[in-house]
């Protein structure tokens, strides 16, 4: 039937009862247990209403400059804008993972200053109130393999580091091996699915929240299955690409679950709009005064309203009973919104505008009114109790002086900036082991391969004369002539430098972490350099009188000025580059010049599928990423979620940048140029 012809306070009685006798019945199908709801020390997730994914390569989580986490400005920042948040995912391993060797395990002791220092930003973010999750991915089976379980590797991570919960990136619920790992360990810990909204409910007795993808943007709003299953179990929406969150929040505050506060998607940066911000706090503030209410055993969604398109849920509890609103309706409905039963000494509130009424009483009931703006929200209260909401009233009171509507809701990416290079002298000639390259006018084309986010303005990263982040790019850009090395730089090369300059930096947490006693392993002296971070390899190029490539030049080198998709055509040739490799473990880097045959149009060698090689940089508020061109020979198996291989020359990868002691790796390299 076309919905709107659907009555729903014609069936909605019945329906909400068929929906308790389902949830009777199968709660005893599913074995349901809610003995973890009951347990005092993990009583904390049911207020768990607003929780942030935050990117460890995040600016305002960590400052590279001065070295240190910034947790303080990071959860400044969220609180300035949205009211902030109760729990948040430290994420530290997708979207590199895959780019090297390294494990999910690994890159956790990869952050700067390994394990110790996670602990210490688990005890700022405490410090705040704020709860922390630690991530876990069933999918990573194609790096290296680790010598325990994952629940036995994680319950020692949480153990160490004091945080609160796990959460199962993919997982439709956590396996209990997980909760009884950590038990065993004397923690306790939240364990936190990624389910669907209406996901399988087999581990719900152990699985205590999830967080769920987008809710269908229906005109009748949905009642999440899993909370209704147990009103206990705090689910946190994610929307994480969309550019108006008002359908989610809408449902969040219909079903009294959270909302995933995400903003830096991988790197993909989509902060809230003015609008929705604002709506997140107004949200997030009554959820949490009325966070008895909302997890009590007795909602009754669908309450009978009195005006078209006016959805409410009724949560009763001790001595009150709060009712959240929700209007469908583009437009604003003024008046009277609810008829409810009356009990003399009652007293009544707008939750929403902050205020006592005095609503209508007429033949036993109370008949309550407000405005709500068009797609607005709406909550009341009935007490009996007499308890102080004064300073709660007081803060809904000032927020409601500017209506939502009066709220901005544009979106714009975010802006990013190439970061500078600076010229190097001028050469007459090619220096010794480098291919000069003529000027030219080259036809710039290349597509970022990051696996998330589709086509969306913001994606990947944003050229000079681009308006803003995208995928796929085309440019005639007017390129100066230049020399390139005719390989990477090697490890021996590497090992010049540093005995003729002295260098050493900063941040020594894995630099040259494969070198044995300050040198090479035997037989990698004319393999490529790696466990480099680009700091390291513009010092050695500085040191030599040379800088890194641009993108673009390092392209044209490749390319010559036909388009073709490999160095040496446009058709793959095995014997044209090093042998993939899909083990588990990552091999030596090849050596160079083994494949002559492989070159560019110009003789630059080594140029695919060797060892990825740093190019340029670009910021915005928010994220540094590098691009890296020619991708390297390992491949990791088991998942599409590993860091893309980009062989074709009209590919590049964006890794994320956090800082020297992560971005380093065994699957990076780099090769120099001069200006001629």
């Amino acid at each position: 039937m076309a919905p709107w012809k659907i009555d729903v306070d014609a069936a909605v009685d019945e329906w909400v009862r068929g929906l308790v006798e389902w949830r009777h019945e199968h709660l005893i199908r599913i074995g349901f247990d809610d003995a973890l709801y009951r347990e005092p020390a993990l009583q904390w997730a049911q207020s768990n209403f607003v929780h942030a994914l935050a990117m460890v390569e995040d600016r305002y989580f960590f400052d590279v400059d001065a070295g240190e986490y910034t947790v303080n400005r990071y959860l400044d920042d969220l609180e300035a804008r949205y009211g902030g948040i109760d729990s948040v995912l430290i994420w530290y391993i997708y979207p590199n993972i895959g780019i090297d060797d390294r494990n999910q395990f690994d890159l956790a002791k990869a952050l700067p200053g390994g394990i110790l220092a996670l602990k210490r930003v688990v005890a700022d973010f405490h410090a705040r109130g704020v709860k922390v999750f630690l991530p876990t991915m069933p999918w990573d089976n194609g790096t290296r393999e680790d010598t325990a379980s994952d629940w036995d590797r994680m319950a020692d991570l949480v153990a160490e580091t004091g945080a609160d919960g796990i959460n199962g990136d993919t997982y439709s619920g956590v396996p209990r091996a997980f909760h009884t790992a950590c038990e065993a360990r004397g923690t306790k810990v939240i364990l936190q699915p990624e389910s669907t909204a209406q996901a399988g409910d087999h581990h719900l007795s152990w699985n205590l929240q999830s967080w769920s993808k987008r809710i269908p943007d229906e005109t009748i709003p949905t009642v999440v299955k899993l909370k209704w299953l147990e009103p206990r179990h705090i689910i946190n929406i994610e929307n994480r690409w969309s550019r108006n969150r008002t359908n989610d929040l809408q449902h969040a505050f219909f079903n009294g679950i959270g909302y995933v506060a995400w903003e830096n998607v991988f790197g993909f940066v989509n902060l809230f709009t003015e609008r929705d911000a604002e709506t997140l706090r107004r949200v997030a503030t009554v959820q949490r005064q009325f966070c008895v209410e909302l997890t009590g055993a007795d909602w009754h969604p669908y309450e009978r309203t009195l005006q078209n398109g006016v959805f409410a849920s009724r949560w009763p509890g001790a001595g009150r009973t709060l009712w959240t609103l929700i209007n469908r309706q583009e437009y604003t409905i003024g008046g009277e919104q609810l008829a409810v039963p009356h009990t003399g000494g009652t007293v009544y509130y707008d939750v929403w505008g902050g205020m006592r009424i005095e609503p209508r009483i007429e033949d036993g009931r109370a008949i309550l009114g407000t405005e709500l703006d068009g797609n607005g929200f709406g909550a009341f209260l009935a007490d009996t109790t007499g308890g102080d909401l004064s300073n709660f009233l007081a803060q809904m009171r000032d927020f409601s002086k500017q209506p939502l509507s009066a709220y901005s809701n544009e979106w714009t990416a975010a802006r990013q900036e190439l970061v500078p290079v600076k010229p190097t002298p001028k050469y007459e000639n090619a220096p010794e082991g480098m291919v000069a390259i003529p000027a030219a006018l080259f036809d710039f084309k290349v597509r970022g391969l990051v696996i998330e986010g589709y086509a969306q303005a913001g994606v990947d990263v944003q050229y000079p004369w681009e308006t803003e982040p995208r995928r796929d790019h085309r440019h005639r850009i007017d390129i100066p002539a230049f020399a390139i090395d005719r390989h990477p730089v090697t490890n021996a090369q590497f090992k010049e430098f540093i005995e003729a300059s002295g260098y050493a930096p900063h941040d020594q947490q894995s630099f040259l972490s494969h070198w044995i006693d300050g040198a090479p392993p035997s037989g990698w002296d004319d393999c490529p350099v790696t466990w480099v971070a680009m700091d390291d390899a513009q010092a050695y190029a500085s040191w030599a009188g040379k800088r890194l490539p641009r993108e673009w030049e390092w392209q044209y080198a490749a390319q010559g000025s036909d388009g073709r998709r490999y160095p040496w055509g446009n058709h793959w040739r095995d014997d044209n580059a090093p042998n993939a490799s899909m083990k588990r473990r990552m091999a030596r880097p090849p050596v160079i010049g083994r494949h002559p045959s492989g070159a560019s149009p110009f003789g630059v060698e080594d140029l695919v599928g060797t060892i990825w090689q740093w190019t340029d940089e670009y910021r915005d508020e928010h994220v540094r990423a590098a691009v890296l061109r020619g991708g390297n020979a390992y491949q990791p198996q088991t998942s599409h979620w590993y860091f893309p291989q980009a062989y074709a020359l009209d590919e590049h990868g964006k890794y994320l940048l956090m800082a020297p002691a992560k971005d380093r790796s065994a699957g990076i390299g780099f090769r120099c140029v001069v200006d001629l």
